[in-house]
């Protein structure tokens, strides 16, 4: 055997040409062979066999050099490599290849695409990661235990309509993801993708959300809330302190980093899913996340919990919706029984008139259809707006008692001879009787 077909075996070829010289010149047996080779005996008497035939090649695997049968089709890679340059040029090969499997019938592993466009210059080999020392929290056993609540600006529609946000929620043990788009991060939209999940799910355990000011206040307790003992709060806080669910505050955007991975991968597919769906106002945008990216996310990506027990709770019936997901205020009811709510006065009716209201504190509640709903203590008031009044019109004055003019009024008594508009001043008629000099009306006045 020359030094060109021994560069061309493998390590094991080498190993096992080396085993059957030895069985070959009678220091070991067959079955000793067929032992240290992992073969059977049998397979060994008919190697030797070949040796004797063809020469040390014989171990050399048939195969070597042929093409496998399992080998794609030439025509298929050139299509594939052509697609995927022509429409997915930014792509990753696993994003890509579920694009030619469900748009172009192109069945090929994730690997065997990657090796196709690395040589096409498609794609570049990602270094390898140094390995960071770093302890993962576990996922929480139960679904409902944590639910990570976040929002993410993005350019969505690469600049083919207006910008908006994505809020998002997901479950930490299995991340199952609840999702919209919004114009404004604001807390009514946050308190309106509350109220679907609650509808959906019930009430989990507890949020985790970042320190953000939807979430935290730092000014200072209102009057009402000294005296009844509570924090400052948001309207997102109070609505889930009344809805008995936990807010957790993360310290790092390392700590919630089941939503932002969520985000992360959003930021790549969804982006590049809306660009094939041609969608370019936020409406499409929200049909094509939940109609196709939700589902497709909750299929792939989402895992069993480790305890099959939902840990999420039941809406109870003290657990009002409407007016829990609301803007809450306090307000003081006027003596004329009449709120002042954000620019408006609201009059309560006659009928809906208690005691101890009048002065008292009422809870105004603005909820997410716009409505206006007034409640003191546990029952909700009958009440309608009062209208300005017109422009062109003056309010009509009460009448007044009329006084006579200063100049028609009797004198005082002390008055009688002196005329004000003719008098000069006390001064000037010291300063005459005294000659004239400066200085002198000190001394009269004393």
């Amino acid at each position: 055997m020359n030094q060109e077909e021994l560069i061309g075996m493998s390590q094991k070829e080498r190993d096992r040409l080396q085993v059957l010289q030895e069985a070959k010149k009678k220091r070991i047996t067959q079955k000793q062979a067929g032992e240290q080779m992992g073969v059977t005996e049998r397979w060994v008497r008919k190697l030797l066999a070949r040796m004797r035939k063809e020469g040390d090649g014989a171990v050399v695997h048939r195969l070597r050099g042929r093409e496998s049968n399992r080998k794609i089709a030439k025509e298929v890679r050139e299509k594939a490599v052509a697609l995927v340059k022509r429409e997915y040029v930014d792509f990753g090969p696993t994003l890509a290849r579920e694009y030619l499997g469900e748009g172009h019938g192109i069945e090929v592993s994730r690997e065997t695409l990657r090796q196709w466009m690395m040589g096409a210059q498609l794609w570049k080999p990602r270094r390898a990661r140094v390995e960071r020392v770093h302890t993962w929290r576990p996922r929480r056993a139960q679904c409902g235990e944590l639910v990570q609540w976040d929002t993410s600006e993005h350019d969505w529609l690469e600049g083919r309509g207006e910008q908006f946000y994505l809020i998002a929620m997901i479950d930490d043990a299995s991340s199952r993801a609840k999702a919209r788009f919004v114009r404004h991060d604001s807390t009514e939209e946050n308190l309106r993708l509350l109220g679907t999940y609650l509808k959906r799910w019930g009430r989990p355990g507890a949020f985790y959300t970042d320190k953000a000011s939807l979430f935290r206040t730092a000014r200072a307790p209102q009057p009402e809330e000294q005296l009844e003992g509570q924090r400052p709060r948001t309207q997102i806080g109070r609505a889930l302190e009344e809805l008995g669910i936990e807010w957790i505050p993360a310290h790092s955007p390392q700590a919630k980093g089941r939503v932002e991975r969520f985000f992360g991968t959003a930021q790549d597919r969804l982006v590049k899913g809306l660009r094939k769906a041609g969608a370019s106002t936020l409406e499409e945008a929200q049909q094509y996340l939940e109609k196709v990216y939700l589902p497709l996310w909750n299929r792939r990506f989402v895992v069993a919990a480790a305890n099959p027990t939902d840990a999420h709770r039941p809406l109870g019936r003290e657990h009002h919706l409407a007016a829990i997901l609301s803007w809450v205020e306090s307000r003081v009811v006027a003596p004329d029984y009449t709120v002042r709510f954000q620019g408006r006065s609201y009059q309560i009716a006659r009928a809906s008139i208690r005691p101890g209201m009048r002065g008292g504190r009422v809870r105004v509640e603005k909820r997410l259809d716009a409505s206006v709903a007034v409640r003191f203590r546990q029952h909700y008031l009958a009440v309608t707006v009062c209208e300005p009044s017109s422009p062109g019109r003056q309010p009509v004055q009460p009448a007044r008692r009329s006084r006579k003019p200063a100049s028609e009024a009797p004198p005082h008594r002390w008055m009688k001879g002196f005329d004000l508009q003719q008098s000069k001043p006390i001064w000037t008629i010291l300063r005459n009787e005294q000659g004239g000099q400066p200085g002198n009306e000190t001394a009269v006045l004393r």
